[in-house]
């Protein structure tokens, strides 16, 4: 199954007080993201991390986490990865951009939302992080961001579902 998340900010303690998510602390941020990740990816599925995956946690830090977490990982860059992130093991690609077609539909990734894409005209789908559920949605544009989704990766077809059937953050 192929899955997309975002901004989960593992060890970084600013998302507690500016994102407000519900966790007493870092630590418990950590491993309910963890837990949650683990409860919805299984093993040999596929995750797009659209970026800001962890912060200042160093390298090895960087490498158990992504160790701990299910799935064939694969990082598009975010202005908090820094270079510990972007070098870690366990990510099975990195990059800033990327294009895939799934189910027909060409998918745009980023970790930025963009205002224009390619291929917009034609149908084309911008699945993005970094608004952390902020910005007011656009046609075919999709943040998926953990703030916006219950903490957990999520897969295209929820996303590109009936808007009623997405889960409430």
């Amino acid at each position: 199954m192929l899955f997309f998340t975002g901004d989960t900010h593992f060890g970084d303690t600013r998302v507690l007080r500016i994102d407000r998510r519900p966790f007493g602390s870092v630590k418990e941020h950590d491993e309910a993201l963890i837990g949650y990740w683990n409860e919805t990816v299984g093993p040999d599925d596929e995750v797009w991390h659209l970026g800001d995956f962890t912060r200042g946690s160093g390298k090895s830090r960087a490498d158990a986490l992504l160790s701990a977490l299910n799935g064939r990982k694969h990082l598009i860059i975010g202005n908090n990865d820094d270079d510990a992130t972007i070098s870690a093991a366990g990510w099975a690609s990195v990059q800033h951009y990327a294009e895939m077609t799934v189910d027909g539909k060409l998918l745009i990734l980023c970790h930025y939302p963009f205002r224009t894409w390619n291929q917009m005209g034609k149908g084309s789908i911008n699945l993005h992080g970094h608004s952390h559920g902020r910005l007011k949605p656009v046609p075919r544009q999709h943040d998926v961001g953990v703030d916006a989704w219950e903490y957990r990766p999520v897969t295209h077809d929820l996303i590109l579902g009936p808007r009623r059937a997405r889960v409430s953050a």
